[in-house]
């Protein structure tokens, strides 16, 4: 098939790996795919996903873009950059003839759906987020909240089929009048290849001067809703094994504060930051984790640094919430703790770090995810394709 992808995504932190993965998932399977996105017309079909990001990078200069500018003018480029993009997607879709168009939603983003309806092609959308919700709860809310849910709803419901990546993210689809025929949940997926070299625990451990510690990984870009604090506080009570050791592979805003916190808990030779990696060098560190945690968690989200844990056979802590529970079963891949009760978390880590039979059993359950619930971008391409082929 001849696959037409277009995103507005400029970052180098999940989103980019998720569309560098499916391009890359696509293409491995004899497919053409062209990519229309910012600043250049494709990506090179040489390009891997796993090495391109950048483990905890975030897109500080769209940051900075925002506080510069009123809510409102900010607004109003994202929606004027339709004009580009519709632009450089008809040209790209009138030169390349493709069978179908695969669109990253994102906020204000129309282009697709123009050019479906000009020519006539498929429109397949993936949804990673509400985003109205999303933008309105943060970031100091949405100045154009009318427009923006305006935007959200057609681009939904024009679409000849929706990808949300939970199913509890397709129930805000569905709300929005998507018959639920047309709604398919893709969750993240993982490439079992990207993952094959990564050393044993226990030389990961040795390599990182770990030996003889519970490590307690988490991985990405930490804010302060992942509740990281929590993870520091604990390891402060007498509850938490002395060997307790936390490793976080990534950065983040809340980094000064964390590695504040650990110094005054007398913590500070227990806890690392690896700072920003490149994404080859992911799967050596998560290696050497014992307990892999998901303190808290988007409602709507399908999180990529879980299929990241998953792959790698890890007991997973995390929070018994809807879209989790779609991924996790407590007490066969991951031990599950009620988000809403005091010291909930807390007590399912210190179970966890002092039972080693139930880390075991965890992390063979957590092995066993990826392929009974098919959670790989292979799979996620042809469900895709299939969809393409139906005829959305």
């Amino acid at each position: 098939m001849r696959i037409l992808y277009h995103h507005r995504t400029a970052s180098k932190d999940g989103q980019a790996v998720h569309i560098e993965e499916m391009v890359e998932a696509l293409r491995s399977q004899g497919h053409e795919v062209r990519v229309v996105a910012p600043g250049a017309s494709q990506v090179p079909a040489d390009v891997s996903a796993h090495g391109a990001g950048r483990m905890g990078r975030d897109m500080d200069w769209v940051h900075r873009l925002k506080a510069l500018l009123p809510k409102a003018a900010y607004e109003g480029m994202e929606l004027a950059y339709n004009l580009v993009a519709y632009r450089k997607l008809m040209a790209a879709a009138r030169e390349f003839q493709p069978h179908v168009i695969y669109e990253r939603y994102n906020l204000f983003l129309l282009a697709g759906l123009l050019v479906k309806k000009r020519l006539g092609i498929p429109l397949l959308l993936e949804v990673n987020s509400p985003l109205v919700l999303e933008r309105s709860q943060h970031s100091g809310g949405l100045a154009l909240r009318r427009l923006a849910r305006w935007a959200e709803g057609t681009a939904w419901r024009g679409a000849d089929a929706v990808l949300p990546v939970t199913q509890v993210l397709g129930d805000h689809v569905r709300a929005y009048g998507v018959p639920g025929d047309r709604i398919h949940v893709v969750p993240n997926g993982i490439n079992r290849a990207h993952f094959a070299d990564a050393p044993t625990p226990d030389v990961a451990k040795a390599r990182l001067g770990l030996q003889g510690r519970v490590v307690l990984g988490f991985t990405g870009f930490v804010r302060d809703w992942h509740g990281v604090d929590r993870i520091i506080d604990w390891m402060a009570s007498p509850q938490a094994p002395q060997e307790t050791h936390l490793l976080v592979v990534g950065d983040g805003p809340v980094r000064a504060e964390l590695e504040a916190q650990a110094k005054r808990l007398g913590l500070a030779g227990r806890v690392t930051f690896t700072g920003v990696i490149h994404r080859e060098q992911l799967p050596a560190h998560v290696a050497a984790f014992d307990v892999a945690l998901q303190p808290a968690v988007t409602p709507y989200a399908s999180p990529l640094k879980l299929m990241e844990y998953l792959v790698l056979g890890k007991a997973v802590v995390a929070p018994a919430t809807p879209n989790l529970l779609e991924v996790l079963t407590d007490n066969v891949n991951a031990l599950m703790f009620e988000p809403t009760r005091q010291g909930a978390l807390e007590g399912a880590l210190t179970r966890l770090c002092t039972d080693a039979p139930l880390r075991q059993r965890l992390a063979q359950g957590a092995a066993d995810t990826i392929d009974r619930l098919g959670l790989t971008w292979g799979r996620n391409a042809r469900r895709v394709t299939a969809l393409a082929e139906a005829g959305a």
